[in-house]
């Protein structure tokens, strides 16, 4: 079993930047993949970034690539998602995600566990 939790969200401008963390629990955070998605209010959830378990391997969705930075510390059991110059098409709730594989999907269904998300919100 493993509990995640996602904090680092927020309200900010257009441009700025945010930097979001996800904590897991339990002793084996590095045997799973790790992915953010992203669900805006009538959207489906959608693939943000993925990282594999030693972090070695990092995947991204089109719209974030360049802005965005997946990172593990596998000693602190976190993921983090840098993300900066950011514009109100990226407003929507953030959730952290963890697959029992080696690199992580881009689809949401093969992820075992999920955080209850994050808002963030960008204004224009």
């Amino acid at each position: 079993q493993v509990q995640l939790v996602e904090s680092g969200g927020g309200l900010v401008q257009a441009g700025a930047s945010l930097r979001l963390s996800c904590t897991a629990s339990g002793r084996t955070f590095s045997s799973y993949a790790m992915g953010w998605f992203r669900q805006a209010p009538g959207k489906e959830r959608e693939f943000v970034a993925a990282i594999s378990r030693s972090g070695r391997s990092t995947s991204y969705t089109v719209s974030v690539k360049g802005r965005f930075t997946i990172s593990r510390d596998n000693a602190k059991n976190t993921v983090s998602l840098q993300m900066n110059s950011l514009t109100p098409e990226d407003t929507a709730v953030y959730y952290c995600a963890a697959e029992a594989s080696l690199l992580g999907s881009t689809r949401p269904t093969p992820y075992d566990y999920w955080g209850q998300g994050t808002q963030v919100t960008v204004s224009s």
